[in-house]
């Protein structure tokens, strides 16, 4: 599968929220799918539910605009806008794009004064064109959205005579105001970057979280990392550890944070375009940030001085690329002290497992285990009283990766879970705040007679959060779930493939978040189902 593999490659750098419902070929009533697919087929669309909105007066600002033929980034510059205030009570950023011919997925991203604001992948494009649009809420970034900023954005992108796709884009703000019963929404003080790994906090921080979208692409195995293998068995993409992955974040060398990486799939991913060229996978357009509490350091950290603060990943073989890893900091400052000092940090470590046992075979096989737990511990002096926070972090993996010589068939099953549980404890009650994420991938690509190549393909993307504070308990869950199966001829011209696939895509919310439930069926690229149930 490796020459397979490396023309789905992503070449290119983006992050985005809620896909909406396009145009494109519908299946009318009484009217049967096309027996496969043709030259068109309908605008890529996902079930996850659209951004919510304030019923308040709103501002619209441009980012950017572009089009994109090679990675030539664009910059330009952002202007508040006037006629909404200063402190609001949403902001969405929105992007909408087009793109025609033939053309690979790219990644790609929007900065705003440096802070990563938007990272997301394109879709595939057909011969006679595309269009989408990605919404994110963004209310988080206001401290940066307050002040003129410079503007970057990329997707990196190729066009030649070959892949003729030109992807033009435009990404805007909108901005709500805060109003009379709608006030400004809660958001961090200040929104950091690091400069060369250095961060200086402001001296009164009293919550400081880490963002880092971590991103497993680029060419290369580590846009499959989780295929990888021992350098003993016959396999395309090795790793001497194996496919055990893990995105740390260290404080002046200090673990401060573990995490699992999602492992998405891209719309060229498992080497067959036709699974995603409607429906993507979870996170492909939402490349959703790892987000590290890093408040049991604010004692450290609000020395006035600059603190070395690191990201990695584990397991990536040594002078290999392939992984990004922007680092936002978000911080909340106590408005009554100027500088608010704390204790040491307290620090618990488990000891790392990462187990791969290869079975040779007609079938071989690789079973990999892996995890890691981390307890960090510290204490500030507020201006409301010392508040001490214990972040608790657990990391469990296993999988089985089964191949056969030539890699005709390939398979993995596979698990990840990352569990996370935050007390804070001042004055009045404890609060006891739990996420545990769970993502699973169950997929076979088999290459039979007339070089058909077919898969079949599982994915889920599952957090359950929970609050506990004073004995009241408030919870809820989200649930986005992909399969597909598609299957076309290899090896041959495009109009010659001949392929056919239906996909489906699931996105639940429920608990004391509200209720949405969303389904979409797809055959031969026609959305032949779209059913809502709350």
């Amino acid at each position: 599968m490796r020459q397979r593999k490396v023309m789905c490659m992503i070449t290119g750098l983006i992050l985005a929220a809620g896909m909406l419902l396009g145009a494109g070929p519908a299946a009318a009533a009484g009217q049967p799918p096309p027996p496969e697919f043709g030259s068109d087929w309908h605008d890529p669309v996902t079930a996850a539910p659209p951004v919510e909105r304030p019923d308040t007066r709103s501002c619209r600002v441009t980012l950017a605009a572009a089009q994109f033929r090679d990675f030539t980034p664009y910059k330009g510059g952002y202007r508040p806008p006037e006629g909404c205030g200063k402190r609001w009570s949403k902001v969405v950023l929105e992007l909408s794009g087009k793109v025609a011919g033939r053309q690979y997925d790219r990644l790609g991203y929007v900065h705003v004064g440096g802070v990563e604001v938007l990272r997301t992948s394109t879709p595939q494009p057909s011969p006679d064109g595309i269009t989408w649009s990605v919404e994110k809420d963004v209310t988080r970034y206001s401290d940066t959205f307050r002040r003129e900023q410079p503007v970057e954005m990329l997707i990196g992108n190729v066009v030649n005579e070959t892949y003729t796709g030109v992807i033009d884009v435009k990404a805007t703000l909108t901005f709500y105001a805060a109003e009379s019963r709608t006030p400004p929404a809660a958001a961090p003080d200040r929104v950091l970057t690091l400069d060369d790994d250095s961060l200086t906090t402001p001296r009164n921080s009293e919550r400081i979280v880490a963002e880092v979208y971590a991103t497993g692409s680029g060419g290369g195995c580590e846009e499959y990392w989780y295929l990888a293998v021992p350098q003993e068995a016959p396999y395309s993409c090795k790793a001497a550890d194996g496919p055990y992955r893990e995105v740390q974040i260290k404080v002046d060398g200090q673990l401060a944070g573990i995490a699992a990486p999602f492992p998405t799939v891209w719309t060229g991913g498992w080497s067959n375009p036709f699974l995603w060229y409607v429906i993507p996978g979870p996170r492909a357009f939402d490349v959703k940030p790892i987000q590290y509490d890093l408040t049991p350091f604010a004692g450290r950290l609000n020395d006035g001085r600059p603190h070395r603060v690191e990201v990695s990943v584990v397991g990536v073989p040594e002078g290999q690329s392939g992984w990004s890893t922007p680092v936002n900091v978000l911080v909340w400052q106590d408005k009554g002290r100027e500088v608010v000092t704390g204790g040491p940090v307290r620090h618990l470590e488990g000891a790392p497992v990462n187990s791969t046992t290869y079975t040779a075979g007609t079938e071989h096989r690789l079973d990999t285990r892996g995890g890691h737990r981390l307890t960090v511990s510290g204490w500030v002096d507020t201006s409301h009283g010392r508040v001490a926070t214990t972040v608790a972090r657990s990391l469990a993996n296993t999988s089985v990766h089964r191949w056969t010589d030539g890699e005709s068939t390939d398979a993995l099953k596979g698990t990840w879970t990352d569990d996370e549980m935050v007390t804070t404890d001042g004055r009045g009650p404890a609060r006891v705040a739990s996420e545990r994420r769970t993502y699973t991938m169950d997929g076979t690509t088999t290459l039979g007679a007339g070089d058909r190549l077919r898969t079949v393909l599982a994915l889920t993307d599952r957090t359950d959060i929970g609050v506990v504070r004073g004995g009241r308990r408030d919870g809820s869950r989200t649930d986005d779930t992909y399969r597909g199966d598609a299957t076309y001829t290899a090896n041959v011209p495009r109009e010659e493939r001949h392929a056919v696939a239906t996909t489906s895509g699931r996105h639940r919310l429920y608990g004391s978040a509200g209720c949405y439930d969303r389904s979409l069926e797809t055959v031969q690229g026609v959305v032949t189902r779209d059913r809502r149930r709350c």
